[in-house]
């Protein structure tokens, strides 16, 4: 049996709910030549039946089972380590995809090898795929040659990192750290394969993003509580997280292969990261968030206050 060009590797707990309309996206893909990996991370509602009857039905669909949760970032590891493909995806439960997504990402790293990562456009969907808006994200510097460019733009601000989720050369992201144990280690990936390529976007909308009450972001709302999902070891332990992204800029910029200048530019592109105000606000937080977390619990209550006052002396 032949290698297929790509791999699409699709994590998943308790998803039933989404999961078919995820599936049936991928089985339209205009581009054929894909395995499609599926991680079931020890679900408890219909889930399982649903993977193996695409599993039946569609045989470059194939499905593994965790006998029990490992957490979110140690399988989305593992539907990479499962991977054959020269180029690799990772694929989402709820999102949806549109017919062109794999054919416009493929075209876009076979016409320049110095593209590490191609990805569309990302257009937000509600619970009922409602079209609610569109990422507006900007990054001028992505496919520039020079790394530090690229590396500003990725770095900058806390975008929802989307580009994560577009098509990425497999054998650049084997020698990365994947998606790590630790809260939001999807932005130094990220970054990291900003230092190793350049980004390329294909101008068209072809990532359905569904925000519903069920993903990750909405059962941890607060940052620091989601170490769990990331891994559930972390749970209950308290974290530095925004210090923690910090270092891993600095590891990532420590362990590409870069030019000395090239280097030292990386580090100053952080400087302007930690000038940005929203940045030092949350390194800031962490530090009495970790020795007593109820103080996040505090500033969230007033928080609530200000923007209840707020909205109460707008009102007519």
């Amino acid at each position: 049996m032949s290698v297929p060009r790509v791999s699409v590797g699709l994590p998943v707990y308790n998803g039933a709910r989404y999961l078919a309309a995820a599936l049936d996206a991928w089985r339209a893909q205009t581009f054929t030549d894909f395995e499609l990996i599926i991680s079931d991370n020890a679900s408890t509602d219909a889930t399982p039946a649903l993977c193996a009857q695409y599993a039946a039905d569609d045989r470059r669909i194939r499905v593994s089972r965790n006998a029990t949760n490992i957490g979110g970032a140690p399988n989305f590891r593992r539907v990479f380590h499962l991977a054959a493909g020269e180029y690799f995806v990772w694929a989402t439960h709820d999102d949806l995809h549109a017919p062109t997504f794999l054919e416009r990402c493929v075209d876009g790293l076979d016409r320049d090898p110095t593209v590490v990562v191609c990805y569309p456009r990302v257009r937000v969907i509600d619970a009922a795929g409602t079209v609610i808006g569109d990422d507006t994200t900007d990054l001028p510097h992505i496919g520039s040659p020079h790394p530090h460019e690229r590396f500003g733009d990725l770095v900058r601000w806390d975008y929802k990192c989307f580009e994560v989720l577009g098509l990425i050369r497999s054998a650049v992201l084997r020698v990365t750290p994947l998606i790590a144990s630790y809260i939001a280690s999807d932005l130094a990936l990220r970054a990291e394969l900003g230092l190793r390529g350049r980004f390329q976007e294909v101008p068209e909308y072809l990532l359905f993003n569904r925000d519903h009450g069920e993903r990750s972001t909405r059962a941890f709302a607060q940052h620091h509580q989601r170490g769990e999902w990331f891994d559930p070891g972390l749970a209950g332990k308290r974290v530095l997280p925004h210090w923690r992204i910090l270092v891993e800029y600095v590891r990532c910029i420590r362990r590409v292969p870069l030019p000395r200048s090239e280097r030292l530019r990386c580090y100053w592109q952080l400087t302007h990261w930690l000038r940005v105000p929203r940045n030092a606000k949350w390194l800031a937080a962490d530090i009495p968030i970790f020795i007593d977390p109820r103080v996040w619990d505090a500033f969230a209550r007033y928080r609530a206050a200000r923007a209840r006052s707020g909205a109460s002396r707008a009102a007519p």
